[in-house]
């Protein structure tokens, strides 16, 4: 019996957004983490503002270290499991990078030997300060890393495939190191499934740490092609999940649906509570889904500015800890019964070769096939175009057909 999903919370708090580390209130904390248990919840993932933390190269503050030790023990009072984002790294439009990183000391921070060091000494520290807590689920190497790696971003620190692979094997051997035998991950944003020339990769997401995360936000142009309504937009978080299954090598291999939001205006709030609730719905039909952490707690500040429009709403509670009906929807899948979903039998062949994986991307070949397989009635998976032959390995994920994109696109019904 496979063991039931997880339901959970990226924590927003709601005095101080994330700069609340700098007037650290464990009141303010408890009283967040009350309204985050009262939905029955089971997990929160934190995220400490690198700067606050290591604020110099070879300076990890013991007082920050402590502040967050002290959060995950009050989440356990509340029976609240932890993930805590190492390097922040980027959060809701702003970046969050130490001076020792930028302007007169700029160093790449996927190749410089010294980023290297103070990186995998920072996520080494606070991997070990939670190593004895029995509900640290473990480290997630950052939060959507990747957007510092190419374009769009204004000031990318480019690199190689190759010098990603080995950031990530470093990091997260400096996790290991830190809390031996905790779930380890990384996590990017869903460009390393849509964007050809970004250097983490689909194979990279899929193999290395000990589960796939996945981030679903349908204004990556889903919902501005398709509509809110649309089979692509209450489907698109599952789509991220069964894309991501075609890269593993492990056939059995969990997905974490880590982030995941319903955004205004795309998603206007009187209908979020739908949307959250078709997306909820659909991704629990994918099997091997390891648990689903909704963007996010509580809403933030209008007092804090220039934040893009859509955050602020962005909460399932809001800034005053009164829960919204995106809220009671999450509330009630929790609370459910658990589901085991069948295997998916059908799997669309997908491009093994990331320098063509924008066809997976909204509007290309791959994504229009597989949700024309889905408004048609289909429960579609994925499969790379090196493995559709292998038996053994349609086997294992209990796929019994295979289909083209040009053998679906050439009939059927349109997304």
């Amino acid at each position: 019996m496979p063991p039931a999903v997880r339901f959970g919370v990226n924590y927003t708090p709601s005095e101080g957004w994330f700069h609340h580390w700098l007037d650290f209130d464990l009141d303010s904390v408890r009283a967040d983490l009350d309204s985050i248990a009262a939905l029955g919840l089971d997990h929160v993932r934190v995220f400490p503002l690198w700067p606050y933390f290591q604020p110099n190269r070879t300076l990890i503050r013991p007082r920050a270290v402590e502040q967050l030790v002290a959060l995950a023990d009050a989440a356990a009072e509340r029976g609240l499991d932890v993930n805590v984002d190492g390097l922040q790294g980027h959060l809701s439009s702003f970046d969050f990078l130490p001076a020792w990183t930028r302007t007169w000391h700029r160093r790449n921070l996927f190749t410089d030997p010294d980023a290297l060091d103070g990186q995998e000494n920072l996520l080494r520290t606070l991997a070990a300060a939670l190593a004895d807590r029995p509900n640290f689920i473990g480290m997630t190497l950052g939060n959507e890393v990747n957007q510092f790696s190419a374009g769009p971003h204004p000031d990318p620190d480019r690199a190689t495939p190759g010098e990603i692979d080995t950031w990530l094997a470093r990091m997260l051997a400096a996790c290991e190191e830190g809390a031996p035998g905790r779930l380890h991950l990384h996590a990017e944003y869903d460009a390393t499934w849509y964007q050809d020339d970004q250097p983490f990769t689909p194979g990279q997401a899929a193999r290395q740490g000990a589960v796939t995360a996945v981030h679903s936000w349908v204004f990556n142009g889903t919902a501005q092609r398709y509509g809110r309504t649309s089979v692509p937009g209450e489907h698109h978080a599952a789509y991220l999940v069964e894309l991501s299954k075609a890269w593993a090598d492990d056939p059995h291999r969990p997905v974490w649906l880590q982030e995941v939001g319903a955004p205004a205006p795309l998603v206007p709030p009187e209908h979020a509570a739908a949307f959250t609730e078709a997306t909820v719905a659909n991704a629990l039909d994918c099997p091997g889904l390891w648990g689903i952490t909704w963007w996010c707690s509580h809403d933030v500040s209008r007092s804090l500015a220039d934040f893009p429009e859509l955050e602020y709403g962005l909460g399932l509670l809001t800034n005053d800890r009164k829960p919204k009906d995106t809220a009671m929807v999450l509330e009630r899948a929790a609370r459910g019964p658990s589901y085991t979903p069948a295997s998916r039998t059908t799997a669309l062949v997908v491009p093994a070769d990331p320098a063509v994986r924008s066809r997976c991307a909204p509007g290309g070949p791959v994504f229009e096939a597989f949700f024309r397989l889905v408004a048609d009635g289909a429960r579609p998976t994925t499969v790379l175009d090196t493995r559709a032959a292998d038996r053994e390995h349609l086997s294992a994920r209990g796929i019994t057909e295979t289909v083209t994109v040009d053998q679906v696109l050439e009939g059927g019904t349109r997304p």
